[in-house]
C-alpha cells in the first residue's frame, strides 16, 4: 500500500482535530482511501500550549519550510488561518509540487484567483471543503453532485455565531447584547466578534459558494453585506407575529442573466426549510433546475466538524495522487459565467420595516404617503404602545417593492420630525 506523507501547518483547534482523526482512524482511512496516510510533520509557532491530542515530539516543528521543502511530503495542510504568511506558505508549497488542503476561507475569498492559477501552473490540487460550512460537505456537492444541473439559487446560514445569537433572541427572548455575551462565554464567538456579527465571515464563504455554483469569482466588494447588530428583540417578536423568523443569510441568485450576491438578515416563513436551523448549526439550500431544492444541514463550527471536512479532502487528494488523476477539477480562477452582477439597488423584495415614531395621531398617514409616493404598497401594519418613552414602534410589511425606491423612501421618512431613530428594513425571502 502506497504511503502518502502529509505536513500540517497550524496545530490549533482544527489542526488538533485533524491529527486526532488521522492517527486514531488510520486503518479506517487506509481501507477507504487505498493508501496509508502518514503525518510527517506538524508545524506551529506555539508548541507548548496544551492540546486535546498529543503529537510525538519528533514530528513537531516551528519551521513551516521544513514541511514545504521536504521532498517526501505529498500534501501540505494549511490550518493557520489569516492571509499572511499563509498565502506565501501555500504558494511556496505548490511550487515545490505539493498538493494543498486548506480551511482558509478569508485567504481564498481575497487571494483565491492567484492561488488557483498557481495550482494550475504547478500541476497540483487544492481542496478547501472546510472553508465554507465546516462539517457540511457543500463544496463537494456543488463541485460534483450538481454537475448536470444549472443552479439557480443558493441560500445559506453559514455563520454559527450569528445563528446562535438569533436563536437565543428568538427562543429565549434575549437581547442582542445578552445573546452575544452568551455566545462568547460558550466559545462560539470571539472576544472581537466583528467579522461574524457584521456579516464579513459569511461574505467570505459566499465568494466560494458563488464560484462553485455559478462559475463567477466575485470580489468581496461586489457583495452587499449587512450584519445583525441592528436586529432587536422587538424585530424578532414582530416577525413571529407575521409568521416569520429572522436568519442571517448568504444569498446568491441567478436570473435574467444577472447574478445577485448579498449577505443580510432576512425574514423567512416559519415553514421554510431554513427556518428551523438553530443554535450553531449551519445549512445551505441549493435550488437547481433538475434536482430541485436540496438542503445541506450540519455543524458549522467546532474542532471535529471542521476536521472532518479537512480529512475528507486529504483522502480525496491522496486518492488522486495514488491513481495519478491530479488536476481533474475545473480551473476555478477562470470566469465560466457571462452573467453580470445585479446591483443591490436593482433587486425587488417584500420588506419588513420598523419605524420608531412619536405616539401621536397622523404619523402613520405621513409614513404611508411617502411610501405611496415611491410606489411601495403596504400589506399589513402593527403598532404597539411604549408608554414610558412616548415613542412607539410602527411595523409595516410591504408587497414587492424596488430596493432603490425603498431606500429613497426611508431616507425621506427618517428626516420627518416624528421619527426618533433610524428605521430598520429587512428583506423577505420565500
Amino acid at each position: 500500500m502506497k504511503k502518502i506523507n502529509v505536513g500540517i501547518i497550524g496545530f490549533g483547534t482544527v489542526g488538533s482535530g485533524v491529527v486526532k482523526i488521522l492517527e486514531g482512524r488510520s486503518s479506517l482511512l487506509s481501507r477507504r482511501s487505498g493508501v496509508s496516510i502518514n503525518i510527517k510533520y506538524v508545524c506551529d509557532a506555539d508548541l507548548k500550549s496544551k492540546r486535546p491530542v498529543k503529537a510525538k515530539n519528533a514530528i513537531l516543528t516551528k519551521d513551516a519550510y521544513k514541511i514545504i521543502n521536504d521532498p517526501e511530503i505529498d500534501i501540505v495542510i494549511e490550518l493557520m488561518g489569516g492571509i499572511h504568511p499563509a498565502k506565501e506558505f501555500i504558494i511556496a508549497a505548490m511550487k515545490k509540487g505539493k498538493h494543498i488542503v486548506t480551511a482558509n476561507k478569508a485567504l481564498l475569498a481575497q487571494e483565491g484567483k492567484q492561488i488557483f492559477k498557481v495550482a494550475e501552473e504547478c500541476g497540483v490540487d487544492i481542496y478547501f471543503e472546510a472553508s465554507a460550512v465546516a462539517g457540511v460537505p457543500i463544496i463537494k456537492a456543488l463541485r460534483e453532485g450538481f454537475a448536470g444541473d444549472k443552479i439557480e439559487v443558493i441560500l445559506g446560514i453559514v455563520n454559527g455565531t450569528c445563528n446562535f445569537i438569533l436563536t437565543k433572541m428568538t427562543k429565549d427572548g434575549a437581547s442582542f447584547e445578552a445573546a452575544l455575551k452568551d455566545a462568547q462565554l460558550k466559545g462560539y464567538a470571539e472576544s472581537n466578534p466583528a467579522l461574524d456579527i457584521n456579516g464579513v465571515d459569511s461574505a467570505h464563504k459566499l465568494v466560494l459558494l458563488t464560484l462553485l455554483s455559478f462559475g463567477r469569482f466575485v470580489k468581496l466588494s461586489d457583495i452587499s453585506v449587512e450584519g445583525i447588530t441592528d436586529i432587536s428583540a422587538n424585530d424578532i417578536d414582530y416577525a413571529k407575529d407575521f409568521g416569520y423568523v429572522i436568519k442571517l443569510l448568504a444569498i446568491a441568485k441567478l436570473s435574467g442573466g444577472k447574478l445577485e450576491v448579498r449577505v443580510a438578515p432576512t425574514l423567512l416563513p416559519k415553514d421554510h426549510l431554513l427556518a428551523n436551523v438553530w443554535d450553531v448549526y449551519n445549512a445551505v439550500l441549493v435550488r437547481a433546475d433538475m434536482a430541485g431544492g436540496v438542503l445541506f444541514n450540519g455543524k458549522g463550527a467546532g474542532s471535529f466538524a471542521a476536521a472532518s471536512a479537512v480529512v475528507s479532502d486529504i483522502v480525496d487528494v491522496a486518492r488522486n495522487v495514488n491513481s495519478g488523476a491530479v488536476r481533474r477539477l475545473p480551473e476555478y480562477y477562470k470566469n465560466q459565467s457571462d452573467a453580470v452582477l445585479r446591483k443591490i439597488s436593482e433587486i425587488e423584495s417584500r420588506y419588513y420595516i420598523r419605524f420608531s415614531v412619536i405616539d401621536k395621531p397622523g404619523v402613520l398617514a405621513k409614513i404611508s404617503w411617502v411610501l405611496g409616493k415611491h410606489s411601495i404598497s403596504i400589506a399589513s401594519v402593527v403598532q404597539k404602545e411604549r408608554k414610558l418613552a412616548k415613542v412607539v414602534p410602527v411595523v409595516i410589511m410591504t408587497h414587492e417593492a424596488k430596493e432603490n425606491e425603498l431606500c429613497s423612501a426611508l431616507k425621506e421618512i427618517d428626516k420627518l420630525n416624528v421619527i426618533k431613530a433610524k428605521t430598520v428594513a429587512i428583506r423577505v425571502e420565500k
